[in-house]
Formats: C-alpha cells, structure tokens, sequence
C-alpha cells in the first residue's frame, strides 16, 4: 500500500508485459456466428440437398414399364422410359450435378472438422457458395418445371385430340416421374435455403 499528501492510501497495481521473446501471446479469436447453431442447419440444408437431388435421379431413372393401351379394340404395346425425353434427361443431369455439388461442400465442411479448423467460411468463400446456390437452385427449377410439363401431358393428354392418357396403362412410370419431380423441387427448395444462411454470414463480420 502507498499513501499520497491527504492521507489517503492507494494500491499500486503493477502490470507485468511478456518478454519479447516469448510465445505466451493472445491471439485474436475467430469470428463467430451469430447464430451458435447457424452451422448445423447449414450442415443439415447441404445434406438434405444431397438426399432429395440422389432421391430423384434414382426415381427418374428407374421409371420404366411396358404396357398395353387398348383404342378401339386395338391393343397397341407400350414402353416407357425417361431417356426418350429431352426433358426427363435434363432433370436427371441436373440433379445428378446438384448432387455432386453438395457432395462436394460436405466433404470440406468435413476436413475442416478433421482437420479441427473452424466451419465459418471467409467471406470469398461465402460469396461463391451463394452463386452456387442461386445458380443451382434456378437450374433445378427449371429442370422440375420442364419435367412436371411433360409428366402432366402424359398423364392428362391432350384435349379436343385423340392422344389419351398413357399413365392409366403405364402406372408406375408416371407415378416415379412424380417423385422424382418433387424430389427435384424440394431440392430446389432446401438450395434456396442455403442461399439465405450465405446471405446471413455475409451480414456478419468476418475475415477476408
């Protein structure tokens, strides 16, 4: 204790800095999410992606049936498969690529938890993972409305023609194209998600 000219008596409180050459130094902390569990639902939208865009490619491609349809009395054979359709194909493509993309993101978000590096991504990486997310989720809405178009004509027909229903001989063909179509807009929904959780790192401070 020191005291002072009134009287009064202060504590000395005396600082001690590290030597310059040792390694006891405080390194900056990592920025953190906002959010504690922003990065297990990004985890939990990413693998969701992987599972609905996989769910339609085997769906699609194992939508395949003979039948017989029956006009006039006439028995004309039947044989269904997605690969006589430009648009059919067009789905399987673009869910076969979205799914390799999430694979792919998983497989980093998976080195950096081996590798015990932190998940938040720089604010680059963020930035194409939301170009990624937007251009895959417009492609594969485009590829689900191009299918749904062709499913809906085969399963309604055309009217004021002839051409007549061909799900009612070719049931299951129509009803796997279906799932695999809605399959193809969920995945179309959970990217949309992703896009969101970007922009919300992107709304946070972050390192370069």
């Amino acid at each position: 204790m020191g005291s002072i000219g009134n009287g009064r008596s202060v504590s000395v409180v005396g600082i001690q800095m590290p030597p310059a050459g040792s390694k006891n130094v405080v390194e900056p902390a990592l920025p953190v999410p906002r959010w504690p569990r922003l990065s297990m639902i990004m985890v939990a939208t990413r693998a969701a992606v992987l599972v609905m865009a996989l769910l339609s490619v085997s769906l699609m491609v194992s939508s395949k049936q003979q039948g017989i349809l029956t006009i006039f009395g006439i028995e004309i054979p039947l044989y269904a498969n997605w690969s006589f359709s430009y648009s059919l194909q067009f789905l399987v493509g673009m869910s076969a690529t979205t799914a390799a993309y999430s694979l792919l993101h998983l497989f980093l978000i998976a080195h950096k938890v081996v590798k015990k590096v932190p998940m938040v991504p720089s604010r680059r990486q963020t930035w194409l993972l939301f170009a990624g997310d937007q251009v895959f989720s417009l492609a594969m809405m485009s590829a689900g409305s191009a299918a749904a178009a062709v499913s809906n004509l085969n399963r309604t027909g055309i009217r004021h023609t002839a051409l007549p229903n061909f799900c009612k001989p070719l049931p299951r063909f129509c009803d796997f194209s279906a799932a695999s179509i809605a399959c193809a807009f969920l995945s179309c929904a959970f990217l949309a998600t992703s896009a969101v959780i970007d922009v919300i790192w992107l709304s946070g401070p972050r390192d370069e």
